[in-house]
């Protein structure tokens, strides 16, 4: 499986403090061996974000992805308030 990384997720990923960065790292391992590893809290979304998929990096903070074929796009990371502001800034790629 190979890892895309869309830009939204390369400028939110910079802004995180460097434990969570650590922590995102060490989760990204675990995906890449297995995306539904129960340390994860692998989960789809509902709702507008139905087609996205998220797992825990900590009790916080999340990354939020989706499955493209065999590979897979990290879409964007942070607290749960993240899923508000993707749908708010990409409103136009994502239907009912």
């Amino acid at each position: 499986m190979k890892i895309r990384f869309s830009a939204r997720f390369k400028r939110h990923y910079k802004k995180l403090p460097l434990e969570v960065k650590l922590k995102a790292e060490q989760r990204e391992n675990l995906f890449r061996a297995n995306p539904f590893n129960v340390q994860l809290n692998t989960h789809k979304l509902h709702g507008k974000l139905k087609n996205q998929w998220s797992f825990s990096v900590d009790n916080t903070h999340r990354v939020l992805f989706e499955f493209d074929g065999s590979d897979v796009i990290f879409l964007d990371v942070g607290d749960h308030a993240l899923y508000r502001a993707y749908l708010k800034n990409n409103r136009a790629n994502i239907t009912n």
